[in-house]
């Protein structure tokens, strides 16, 4: 299992929060998705054999957020 916190900014309410937990929490390999609304951070747990790191970054990027 692999950890990574990725800096995401645009997020700023409650609906910002499940856009990201509910569409990155939904890709087959990631065990944990939890944002920070207030850092403007997101940590993601993931088996990187199942998904990779891109794919995370995309679907964040998908639901209108930049991801750093």
């Amino acid at each position: 299992m692999e950890a990574v916190t990725l800096n995401v900014s645009g997020m700023s309410c409650g609906h910002c929060v499940n856009a990201v937990e509910g569409n990155v929490g939904k890709l087959a390999g990631v065990e944990n998705v939890k944002v920070h609304l207030d850092t403007g951070k997101v940590d993601v747990a993931f088996d990187k054999e199942k998904v990779t790191l891109e794919k995370i970054k995309e679907t964040i990027d998908e639901q209108g957020y930049d991801v750093e």
